[in-house]
């Protein structure tokens, strides 16, 4: 099972789900079920999804998995959503910023890895999204010649932290100018 080198993956049932999402196809009832098992397996005791069953809970992971089961229509189920929720908030660190798991720093891939996630189940209101806007902020790149955003205050912004800051920032609708995203697929919804 998994790719020609046998690695498993939940990230590649994502991008495999939502590909075939974003082209107007969709997958066979059985491949939707080995699917959607295969996603519930790596659900964890805490509430959130590792990369295959028996790993570490990571906001990454879990914008995967949450992601692709709300294309395939699947529910995560009230008491699954609950722990999922508090283990999504308690991401939020003092500093307004997410961490992708316990004791680690904040990073600002996580406004949307951690946000996107809470978007999907609704629950924005879980978060201090003001706390939150001015982290990513703080995460702006300085200089004058680069710019974007950086995986944390000071640090040399990236295209993959700017990507990420922005589309946080636009769950967030802050500024008004961004375009809404669709918190499944970080795309503009304009597109669906």
């Amino acid at each position: 099972m998994g790719d020609i080198f046998g690695e498993i993956d939940s990230r590649f049932s994502y991008c495999a789900v939502a590909s075939i999402s974003l082209l107007g196809a969709s997958l066979s009832e059985s491949a939707k079920s080995k699917t959607i098992s295969f996603l519930n397996s790596c659900r964890n005791f805490d509430g959130g999804f590792g990369a295959m069953p028996g790993s570490e809970s990571h906001g990454g992971n879990i914008f995967c998995c949450v992601s692709a089961l709300n294309i395939l229509g699947q529910d995560p189920g009230e008491e699954n959503k609950r722990n999922l929720i508090d283990w999504l908030v308690w991401r939020q660190l003092p500093e307004g910023g997410f961490n992708g798991r316990p004791e680690k720093l904040p990073d600002v891939c996580y406004s949307w890895w951690i946000l996107s996630s809470l978007a999907s189940l609704k629950s924005l209101n879980h978060i201090n999204t003001q706390k939150l806007q001015e982290f990513i902020l703080n995460c702006q790149d300085v200089h004058e010649d680069l710019g974007g955003f950086a995986d944390r205050p000071g640090d040399v912004g990236d295209v993959f932290h700017t990507l990420f800051g922005l589309t946080g920032s636009a769950l967030l609708k802050f500024p008004e100018i961004l375009e809404e995203i669709d918190p499944l697929y970080c795309l503009p919804k304009k597109y669906f």
